[in-house]
């Protein structure tokens, strides 16, 4: 099922955004080279919180050169971390800061690269995103240095001890501002208190307790497929607008559950070829839905015209209430039943 409103319009460059030109902000033009010539400016696309343009320009040896630049909300860029693990899957990053021309705005500026419209494949993007994984938290912790925002929704990025205290906050902070942007709605309501005391601990606890332990590792943080794409010249993924966090790996396949986008649960097999998969392993499915939640919830902020969303959360809350709703002790419970019953096959 994809779950777009019939009557959701894809936004399109208000008249006020457009821009045909030589002309750039001047702090874009002291991004650039001394000496470079603008030959063409163009706005070409929009989002919600966005406006993307390519400059073609002319640097002072004669080469000829495109930027990528995106106009946006002001935030800090986590482009720069994939660099320094995927340096041939991600834009390189010229510069970014305040706009002068546009107080309260910031840009991004990176090289330009033409790609295709389509998805790598399965094995090629797996490939990539495990390589973005190997990067471990600088001090063992979960979180980031600076906060990122998921579109235009800041996240907390507050360093934690565990990933259970992480994930937590981000999903009450993500159903708080869902229901600031979609109104009330008491089952909601009712169904994100039950989720955030039973469900999370249910799913997440066992993952670091028993002598388990959670690696706290770089994540994309938004890998839908529309921050996935192909070098038209070098033909390898490549990967861009991302939310970085060190966090739980297996986050990062939050987007490849939905049925709304082209990845799909066969790149999370294909994943799980080559590395491994964090136990529980029995509770890795509803995990990743649990991760999934969080996702639906996100876009139903950021897209408000989309009623569909909100409708999808509460069935899959009403799901996973339902089969988690004991928690964490319900967990431990079982458990000990399971070794009791264990111990006196033994026995017997």
């Amino acid at each position: 099922m994809v779950c777009i409103d019939p009557g959701f319009v894809v936004p399109g460059i208000p008249e006020n955004e457009k821009y045909e030109g030589t002309e750039v902000d001047a702090n874009v033009r002291k991004a650039l080279p001394e000496g470079t010539t603008i030959k063409w400016a163009k706005t070409f696309v929009a989002s919600f919180w966005a406006m993307s343009s390519k400059i073609d320009a002319v640097l002072p040896s004669g080469e000829e050169q495109s930027y990528f630049l995106k106009v946006h909300n002001p935030g800090l860029i986590s482009t720069r971390e994939l660099l320094s693990v995927i340096p041939n899957n991600v834009p390189q990053v010229v510069a970014h800061g305040p706009c002068a021309s546009k107080p309260g705005r910031a840009f991004f500026l990176a090289e330009f690269r033409d790609m295709r419209d389509e998805l790598p494949s399965a094995s090629d993007l797996v490939s990539v995103v495990a390589a973005i994984h190997t990067k471990t938290s600088p001090n063992g912790k979960f979180g980031y240095p600076v906060t990122t925002f998921s579109g235009k929704h800041p996240m907390d990025t507050r360093w934690c001890d565990t990933w259970e205290e992480y994930f937590r906050r981000c999903m009450k902070d993500t159903m708080e501002a869902e229901l600031a942007t979609q109104g009330p709605n008491l089952e909601l309501q009712e169904l994100s208190g039950k989720i955030l005391t039973k469900v999370v601990p249910r799913l997440i606890r066992p993952m670091e307790t028993g002598g388990r332990k959670i690696t706290p590792v770089l994540v994309h943080g938004d890998l839908w497929h529309g921050n996935v794409s192909v070098d038209e010249k070098t033909k390898v993924p490549v990967l861009y607008d991302p939310c970085c966090f060190y966090g739980h790996n297996e986050y990062d396949f939050s987007m490849w559950r939905a049925t709304r986008y082209l990845t799909s649960r066969e790149h999370v097999d294909e994943y799980f070829k080559t590395n491994d998969r964090s136990e529980p392993q029995e509770d890795q499915d509803d995990r990743h839905a649990l991760y999934a939640l969080r996702s639906d919830l996100a876009v139903s902020v950021l897209w408000p015209e989309n009623k569909d969303m909100r409708e999808l959360a509460i069935q899959e809350m009403q799901r996973l209430v339902a089969k988690y709703g004991d928690g964490y002790e319900g967990y431990i419970a079982a458990q000990g039943k399971l070794n009791a019953a264990e111990a006196d096959g033994v026995g017997n």
